[in-house]
């Protein structure tokens, strides 16, 4: 079998790197940072959301993000910049914006999202589960508009249980301080939470015993080499590396080294923020995870603490931490648990997540015969990653997909 490199040490490629191996390929895994799952997979929501896969792109979306733009602690933020990527991914979404389109995402996501909870299933079977967290918590929508949860609960699944205020707080009694804005909640059974950074790290030492992995090299890809339609190297701050076949999982950074072979990934990087907070024993802390939607905020136990998500800043390729999301955020959490956790210990995180226009990862092959790709995740990537994993090594291996990958691979 090939020699390959990973390229990206996050969720995504770690995955990858794990399935490939299976399939009987040699892997190395190249990071540019100390530590794999460092920086998007590091303090994400947690939740692995198979059925909750709403794309970002609907109708409606536009006006709704501009109502967002002037909230104080509204779910978006947008800065202008003098960049032509952010003004064509924006065209691109705002054509995604329709329920055609939107409904042909959702449905692919769908079928996705299972195969994904399988392949989690499978790999479960070489990395307890209990090594990372992960907890069958189920998932909690709650709405604040009638007419928005009458519509959304018309087309639920039919396993989904409706409820009404009285029955979302008595599904979950830490939402009982918002029992009087609700309008209803809608729960799903098999979605869990884990703590992703836990599983890229235990996911690393079972690559390390791997008879094929041969390690995890700490360097920075600078570009990539490219003759005669092949990748010819990696140029890094290791120097220049080599292998039959190269995937490209690095997160927002694939953007950049893809544009330098010539190939333009349609990515953005949609800045998100979120909230650890230890759970004390005087608490009540959700048990199941929970998405409030008008906000746009969730919610999840992981271990000892409560995470708390939320907020997509479009600022472009800048992970400071702005204070002034943090205190919306807290005020948000605090407003609708205020007695889930220690909030004045909570400490905060940002991240890149690396999306595509219309919420679609992108998986497979590129004009380069030895280049492939696995990108794009967005908010989903710890939901999505043993999926889309496993439909890379199926492709290397020439195999076909087991679903039609439309709106999946790299566009024309």
């Amino acid at each position: 079998m090939s020699q390959v490199i990973v390229i990206g040490g996050g969720v995504v490629g770690l995955t990858s790197a794990w399935w490939l191996l299976e399939a009987g390929h040699h892997v190395t895994l190249l990071e540019r940072e100390p530590e794999v799952g460092s920086v998007a997979s590091y303090r994400n929501g947690g939740q692995l959301s198979y059925r909750y896969v709403a794309p970002l792109a609907d109708a409606g979306v536009p006006l709704k993000a501009l109502h967002w733009l002037f909230q104080p602690d509204g779910p978006l933020r947008f800065r202008p910049e003098a960049d032509l990527r952010q003004w064509r991914w924006l065209l691109q979404f705002l054509r995604n914006c329709n329920a055609d389109s939107n409904r042909r995402t959702t449905a692919t996501l769908l079928q996705l999202g299972e195969l994904s909870r399988n392949a989690m299933n499978q790999l479960s079977l070489h990395l307890p589960l209990s090594e990372f967290g992960w907890r069958d918590a189920g998932k909690l929508v709650v709405y604040r508009s009638r007419r928005l949860f009458e519509r959304t609960a018309a087309r639920a699944a039919a396993d989904a249980e409706l409820l009404t205020p009285a029955g979302t707080v008595l599904r979950e009694p830490a939402l009982a301080a918002l029992e009087g804005d609700l309008a209803g909640g809608i729960f799903n059974s098999g979605e869990a939470v884990a703590d992703c950074h836990a599983f890229c790290v235990a996911l690393e030492r079972r690559l390390l015993a791997h008879p094929r992995f041969h390690g995890v090299l700490r360097g920075n890809t600078l570009s990539l080499q490219t003759a005669n339609g092949k990748v010819t190297g990696l140029c890094t701050s290791l120097g220049v590396l080599s292998a039959d076949k190269y995937v490209l999982a690095a997160g927002i950074q694939s953007r950049d080294l893809a544009a330098g072979a010539g190939i333009y990934l349609p990515l953005y990087p949609l800045k998100g923020y979120s909230l650890t907070a230890p759970i004390r024993a005087q608490d009540q802390a959700p048990a199941v995870s929970v998405t409030d939607f008008e906000r746009k905020v969730l919610y999840a136990r992981i271990g000892g603490d409560l995470r708390v998500a939320a907020m997509v800043d479009m600022v472009g390729a800048d992970r400071t931490i702005d204070p002034r999301r943090v205190q919306g955020l807290m005020r948000l959490a605090r407003e609708a648990m205020p007695g889930a956790a220690d909030y004045d210990r909570a400490e905060a995180w940002a991240g890149l997540r690396p999306a595509t226009p219309n919420s679609a990862p992108i998986i497979g092959a590129t004009r380069y015969d030895n280049l492939w790709l696995n990108v794009g995740h967005g908010p989903l990537g710890f939901t999505f990653a043993c999926g889309t994993a496993s439909i890379l090594a199926g492709l290397m291996r020439g195999e076909a997909a087991p679903f039609t990958l439309d709106g999946l691979t790299l566009p024309k």
